[in-house]
């Protein structure tokens, strides 16, 4: 879909030129003369045919300013630098369009012309280029302000900034720019670049392969420099993007002026081992030399594909500073004519051509040509190109000259399939096909060339290919690109790399990987301290504590030793059958079975009047309550499991509910009874046996539908506790709800309280077994209990929260049987003397002498203290 958006802009500019020449032209007749141009831009190679293709090429990677103060006309702008890889991509191009022009396949009857141009390695120069490729063959000849040329596309350029500026400019034309190596990820956005293609990968991929290159040697302290364009900028931040979520961290980011400056230059001074570079060569050239005088050494740099084949830098006086580089180079290709064709560019073939010459003083160190300005010493440009000179002669594996072919190749086939169009299946009105004098290719495109099959994607991008590029000393002591690895962006993450280390040769010519980290690794026994200010991979190191997170933790089942230098299985802990468990078997056991023998003296001695008075039916419900509390310490005893957490907190609860609540019902009687001797009270009638029993009920039923509502939403559960003891896993039981447990708690306490209350205000009725003082005294000890709980528990961790909670179960157990059951049981067993109705009513007889007006009397009082409370007295004697 890509190739048909640029197809369809191909199409567009033929219309817009055939207007564009009328309005023109109308505009210059009425003018009654034609404009001008102000300066010429001559191309370097030009070649005429039935479509013109232009080219844009960074034949030198340097240029000087002139002043630019606006007083006068600036002088040209001086290239500097000549650089024989991009003057190599520029035939590679010339080599393409004659080869397609000579195939009798591909665009048969028709021919392709070209015109290539210098942008310098610069913006500025790169746009004046692209106006210039918009005239005519030859400025002279077809001024731009009288006519535009019908181009047909545009291949170029190296640079990302150079190719916003070109991609812009030709925008409003529709004019599509095919570039061969503009990485940057900013030129996807169709909406600011839509006639913008490549065949090399965006630097999506690129800045994810750097980013797993540097995880996968633990590189964690890195430096990114980058240049002052647009390419540096998307590329870092790409990268920073990626690194997210590592363990690399950045030590510096610094930029490489544009305009650039020694003193700048210099004042980036490297912090780390490993420097991440994303810049083109002719910003590096300068940068590095000041390095190099620097006498700077050991560094590992990783480069992108913008440098990482440059053939500046592969003399050998590069190889102490440069040598080990590693980084991604687009892929490479096959071009089987490439080496021969090269060999025909010669001074003689070309002798007004200064870019020759040039070639000629960059290879040969002279001139070939009187009329230069070089100082150089003459030759006569007949020398030999050899494989040595491999700036130039390269073609071994040709990578970004490949892309250049590809690009020339992608725009004749779809030249060509637009050519052999069929009507009815065209792109355009009606399905019709494009006319031979307007025509522009429309058609997707899909085709293979040299074994590679070449495609796009719906943003322009080509399939993400790398090859892992590593800088070694070669036989004549320059260096060399050997291909060590790949990065198929294709393939599913994580599996995108391939590195063959053994044939990497890294910085200072060692074998071994390069180091480079803020602080060290800590040793065993010890954790990192991140420093106040730093990145976190900047750290001291100092011994671990079992709270620390950065130390590398034993397993959960595990726990350091004593030194930190391994993991020792933990001891797992629980309220067991050990010494504590056995003793509050045995407490609970004995508790228990004197609860069993109360209840049988009880029922034994069922008819006589300490059991009777007592409510006998409230007495054995308390009783077979407190049997049950007393065995519900015993499931907290052994191992948890998910019913015993159940059982433990609920089955107490309900026992212990059951327990206050029957004591609640005696208390209620009594004090009713109390009550009930005032005139015209009928209270009695309200609490029968029946009535009792309802009250039983109803406060247990409360604490039963606690306890359900808790099972059914967060009922208690085994868990391992790790966090007490380092050494230790304690089996626990968590209460799931902690609401609930309270509520629970806190319900048992309401029933407790109330009983006391009600107890407390019948503690002085009279006779001579006051059940309301025992219920008291039982209450208050049970509260007392409960109360010194609730901080033990939770301040007592594991195993022993477990048996702070079975004591205060045991404790208040024994608490209500002896304060509720020992006197009774001590006037059934040892004072049946005292198991009388009249003893128990407490009659005594008092005689009393009274004196009044002179006279003597005597009265006999005689009081009952039974139940219905009633005083007799009884005058019987007079003294008169």
């Amino acid at each position: 879909m890509s190739w048909l958006a640029l197809s369809l802009s191909l199409y567009a500019v033929s219309v817009i030129t055939l207007t564009y020449t009328s309005v023109s032209s109308f505009a210059s007749i009425s003018a009654g003369q034609l404009c001008t141009l102000q300066n010429s831009f001559e191309p370097s190679f030009v070649a005429q045919g039935d479509f013109v293709i232009g080219g844009i090429f960074p034949l030198h990677y340097n240029q000087e300013m002139p002043d630019l103060n606006c007083t006068y006309r600036p002088p040209p702008v001086k290239c500097n630098g000549f650089d024989p890889r991009a003057f190599r991509w520029a035939q590679t191009m010339r080599l393409a369009v004659e080869e397609i022009n000579q195939s009798p396949e591909l665009l048969p009857n028709y021919t392709l012309g070209y015109k290539i141009f210098d942008s310098c390695a610069y913006p500025l120069t790169g746009q004046r280029a692209a106006l210039a490729v918009l005239n005519g063959l030859s400025e002279a000849e077809s001024p731009m302000c009288s006519s535009s040329y019908p181009l047909l596309a545009v291949i170029g350029e190296s640079g990302s900034a150079q190719s916003i500026v070109v991609s812009r400019l030709l925008q409003p034309f529709r004019i599509p720019m095919i570039s061969y190596f503009s990485s940057c990820a900013c030129l996807t956005d169709r909406r600011k670049y839509p006639t913008f293609f490549r065949v090399i990968p965006n630097d999506d991929y690129q800045v994810r392969a750097i980013a797993q290159l540097l995880v996968h040697f633990n590189w964690t302290w890195v430096g990114l420099v980058r240049g002052d364009h647009e390419y540096g900028r998307f590329a870092v931040q790409g990268l920073l993007r990626e690194l997210q979520g590592t363990k690399v961290c950045v030590a510096y980011q610094e930029m490489i002026p544009l305009l650039y400056n020694q003193q700048r230059a210099l004042e980036i001074i490297s912090l780390a081992k490993v420097v991440v570079v994303f810049s083109a060569e002719g910003e590096m050239t300068p940068f590095l030399r000041d390095y190099m005088a620097q006498n700077i050494t050991g560094i590992q740099w990783v480069a992108s594909e913008a440098w990482v084949t440059a053939s500046v830098f592969t003399g050998s006086e590069y190889y102490p500073y440069l040598g080990g580089t590693i980084g991604f180079g687009i892929r490479t290709g096959h071009i089987s004519r490439l080496s021969n064709y090269l060999q025909t560019i010669n001074p003689q073939k070309y002798p007004n051509n200064p870019l020759v010459q040039e070639l000629w003083e960059a290879l040969y160190g002279c001139s070939p040509s009187l009329s230069s300005a070089s100082q150089l010493p003459l030759c006569l440009g007949q020398e030999s190109l050899l494989e040595q000179h491999s700036a130039y002669m390269n073609t071994s594996s040709p990578r970004v000259a490949y892309n250049a072919y590809k690009a020339v190749y992608a725009i004749a086939h779809s030249l060509h399939n637009l050519l052999h169009c069929q009507p009815g299946s065209g792109p355009f009105e009606n399905n019709s096909c494009a006319q031979s004098n307007s025509i522009s290719p429309w058609q997707e495109v899909k085709f293979t060339i040299a074994g590679e099959e070449v495609n796009f994607d719906l943003k322009g991008d080509s399939i993400p290919y790398y090859d892992v590029i590593n800088w070694q000393r070669g036989t004549s002591e320059n260096i060399e690109f050997i291909n060590v690895g790949l990065f198929d962006g294709t393939k599913p993450a994580g599996d995108e790399l391939l590195i063959e280390e053994d044939r990497i040769m890294w910085a200072g010519h060692q074998s071994e990987v390069p180091v480079s980290v803020c602080s060290a690794s800590c040793p065993p026994g010890s954790r990192k301290a991140v420093r106040r200010g730093k990145p976190v991979c900047c750290f001291d190191c100092v011994p671990c504590d079992s709270d620390s997170i950065e130390c590398t933790f034993c397993p959960e089942n595990f726990w350091s030793s004593e030194d930190r230098t391994s993991c020792i299985p933990k001891k797992v802990e629980f309220l067991a059958y050990d010494s504590l468990g056995i003793a509050l078997t045995v407490i609970s056991a004995v508790g228990a079975c004197l609860t069993i023998a109360v209840f049988a003296v009880f029922f034994h001695h069922r008819n006589t009047a300490i059991v009777r008075v007592n409510n006998s039916e409230l007495s054995f419900f308390i009783l077979f309550a407190l049997t049950l509390c007393f065995l519900c310490s015993l499931v907290f005893i052994g191992e948890p499991t998910v019913w015993s957490c159940m059982l433990r907190h609920t089955a107490f609860s309900i026992t212990f509910s059951l327990c206050i609540s029957c004591i609640l019902g005696k208390t209620m009687v009594v004090l009713a009874a109390f009550t009930a001797t005032r005139p015209g009270n009928n209270i009695m009638k309200w609490l029968g046996p029946k009535q009792q029993r309802a009250i039983i009920f109803s406060c247990t039923l409360v604490q039963v539908v606690i306890c359900a509502a808790w099972l059914i939403d967060a009922p208690p559960y085994p868990s391992r506790n790790i966090k007490y003891e380092r050494s230790k896993i304690i089996l626990e039981c968590s209460v799931g709800s902690s609401l609930a447990f309270w509520c629970v708690l806190g319900y048992i306490g309401l029933q407790a309280g109330l009983c006391f209350v009600l107890a407390f205000l019948a503690r002085k009725l009279p006779g001579n077994f006051n059940e309301a003082k025992f219920i008291t005294f039982s209450m208050l000890i049970f509260c007392t209990v409960w109360l010194a709980f609730i901080p033990a528990y939770i301040s007592s961790p594991g195993n022993y929260a477990d048996a702070v909670e079975s004591f205060a179960i045991l404790g208040s157990s024994f608490g209500l049987l002896f304060c509720l059951f020992a006197p009774k049981c001590y006037i059934i067993l040892l004072k049946p003397e005292q198991n009388t109705k009249q003893h128990l009513m407490g009659k005594e007889k008092k005689d009393i002498i009274l004196k009044k007006n002179g006279n003597m009397f005597k009265m006999r009082f005689i009081l009952s203290h039974s139940n219905t409370q009633t005083l007799h007295f009884y005058i019987i004697h007079d003294f008169r």
